[in-house]
């Protein structure tokens, strides 16, 4: 048990999660996905988490594990293309962990999406949340254009383009 990691979450509250991403920072968040997604059939979604509840975090539950939860939970596997993305925050870890769906993943590969991560934590480690939350979105949208380009006609919006605050 990682009594630092229990002080930090016990530490870190919503309050703290609405300091960090302001309503315009998600408000950007949220445009960077609309258009993201007009260029691509992908779809992605951007969930952070201020910190985990005491049971998983207790059980000693990874931000990998919450956000392969989130990603059943949510339902970002059932696009019509297998190709949805979660991009997730543990805000009290500072931790970003990408899941793709088997459609994307297969073509873009683990190594691909821990750059990005590690790229989005570098950013947030500098306090530049929003500008990292951003960047991260393009990355993982010249991903998603690269292997499902759109097509001529607009795709539906299978899942929520607003950022997921927990």
């Amino acid at each position: 048990m990682d009594l630092k990691r229990i002080v930090r979450h016990l530490l870190t509250t919503r309050r703290q999660l609405a300091r960090t991403f302001p309503k315009a920072a998600l408000a950007a968040i949220e445009q960077a996905i609309e258009a993201s997604e007009k260029q691509h059939a992908g779809q992605i979604r951007f969930v952070v988490e201020a910190a985990l509840d005491t049971g998983p975090l207790f059980r000693g539950q990874s931000a990998r594990e919450r956000a392969l939860e989130l990603f059943s939970h949510l339902r970002i596997w059932d696009t019509q293309h297998n190709n949805g993305v979660l991009i997730y925050l543990l805000l009290a870890d500072r931790d970003v962990e990408i899941v793709a769906d088997r459609g994307i993943h297969a073509r873009v590969g683990t190594e691909q999406w821990e750059a990005v991560c590690r790229m989005m934590e570098s950013a947030f480690r500098r306090g530049d949340y929003a500008a990292g939350a951003i960047q991260g979105i393009d990355a993982v949208s010249r991903h998603l254009t690269r292997h499902f380009p759109a097509t001529g006609r607009a795709g539906e919006n299978e899942l929520p383009d607003t950022p997921l605050m927990l």
